[in-house]
């Protein structure tokens, strides 16, 4: 709502009557320019005061007391002397004080009670010939997720192949973590279809096949779709740290109820590591991007992660840190066995999580600082640790010595060059 400052303020901040000034438009405005600023600043933030009846002269004013002194000398007798109604003593001040204190504890407390909670379950001792299936279900139940509300849904899996080869499976999803997550949804009831859109490569078949992932699809007879290739809906860039207008999003990304990233748990040269979030780089069209999505990078990579996820449908997340890679990733890295499964309701929690088992600092790492409860929480406190808790399982992964990574690690991680 916008104020009618002459219609509620007789003075300016210098003591000038206003309607004075209108009565003769042609006088010059000698208010310096500071005088108006601050006089619209106080017209915007002060509310006018409002004559119950208690006086029949105007009391609107600026707390400069132009008008208001004006009245008052009208009004005192030669033996009055005006109140000291700006005198204030150790009392007060310390009563104030105290009040200004206790509003500002009460502040606090309700800020933190309605910043975003979340839960991600961690599972240790796992490996890719036991009972996964068993793990995602409990683990996805216990962090949150209403086996009632996939019935019936279109669920999409969304593994990583950025760039397979047989001789490096720490690179990309393993296809046993694809299949018992499928295997999980079918069970609930869901539509379940596998979808990814590498990278690095353009022949998806022949990721498909260098990843393994080609025989368990076929074996179990699951529907995959090329993201790279696939129809795109174009849609609003909701989170807009980046410069991004909007995103073309393949036709069944758009279309699912539910998206489920399915990273492997790796180091990344660039922003520190790739877990659940980063993952969804794989959803954006090469066909439209280029490759490796190039045009995401030009746009700031954590800024791009950022927006994607914060664009995309409802999204969660089972990551596979059974085996993993650590150094110069997400290509070049070696192998680091974990032997985990982690899984979360919401990829900012899951993500932090991760890091931290990772030895890295959530706090430190960029797209997670856009991320911060504005997709979900990453401060520690505010993470229930369902299954595991990750502070045993912390075990350093080596890092690149670069400026840029060095800052993310905590005193504990192994640099490598």
């Amino acid at each position: 709502m916008s104020l009618d400052i002459t219609a509620t303020v007789d003075c300016w901040p210098c003591g000038t009557p206003k309607r004075k000034a209108a009565e003769n438009p042609t006088t010059p405005d000698k208010t310096c320019d500071s005088q108006k600023n601050e006089s619209l600043l106080q017209s915007t933030l002060i509310p006018p005061v409002v004559d119950r009846g208690l006086s029949s002269k105007p009391t609107h004013c600026y707390p400069c007391g132009g008008k208001r002194a004006a009245e008052f000398a009208e009004q005192k007798t030669p033996n009055s002397t005006p109140p000291d109604s700006l005198s204030i003593n150790r009392r007060t001040l310390l009563v104030g004080g105290g009040a200004i204190v206790a509003a500002a504890g009460t502040y606090h407390l309700w800020a933190n009670a309605n910043l975003p909670r979340a839960s991600v379950f961690v599972a240790r001792n796992q490996s890719y010939d036991g009972a996964l299936a068993t793990t995602i279900r409990e683990g996805l139940l216990a962090a949150g997720l209403d086996a009632a509300w996939v019935r019936g849904r279109r669920v999409l899996l969304k593994p990583n192949l950025v760039e397979p080869s047989r001789l490096s499976p720490q690179m990309t999803t393993h296809p046993l973590i694809v299949l018992a997550a499928a295997e999980v949804f079918l069970r609930w009831g869901a539509t379940v279809t596998i979808g990814e859109g590498p990278g690095h490569v353009r022949d998806t078949e022949n990721a498909l096949y260098e990843s393994g992932l080609a025989a368990v699809l076929d074996d179990a007879r699951l529907n995959f779709v090329d993201l790279n290739y696939e129809e795109t809906a174009w849609l609003p860039n909701r989170g807009r740290a980046s410069e991004l207008a909007g995103f073309h999003f393949p036709r069944s990304v758009v279309e699912a109820d539910l998206l489920v990233s399915l990273p492997k748990m790796k180091t990344h040269h660039w922003v520190g590591f790739t877990a659940s979030m980063k993952n969804f780089y794989g959803v954006i069209p090469g066909i439209r991007y280029g490759w490796p999505k190039n045009v995401l990078h030009h746009n700031g990579i954590p800024e791009t992660i950022y927006d994607i996820n914060a664009s995309l449908p409802r999204a969660i997340g089972i990551v596979d840190g059974i085996e993993c890679m650590e150094g110069d990733g997400p290509i070049l890295g070696t192998p680091k066995p974990m032997g985990l499964l982690l899984m979360g309701t919401n990829l900012t929690a899951l993500d932090a999580t991760v890091g931290r088992i990772m030895g890295l600092v959530p706090e430190k790492v960029s797209y997670l600082q856009l991320a911060a409860d504005r997709l979900g929480p990453i401060a520690d406190s505010r993470i229930e640790q369902r299954g595991e808790a990750w502070q045993p399982l912390v075990n350093p992964f080596k890092v690149l010595d670069e400026p840029h990574l060095r800052i993310l690690t905590t005193q504990k991680a192994q640099l490598i060059t």
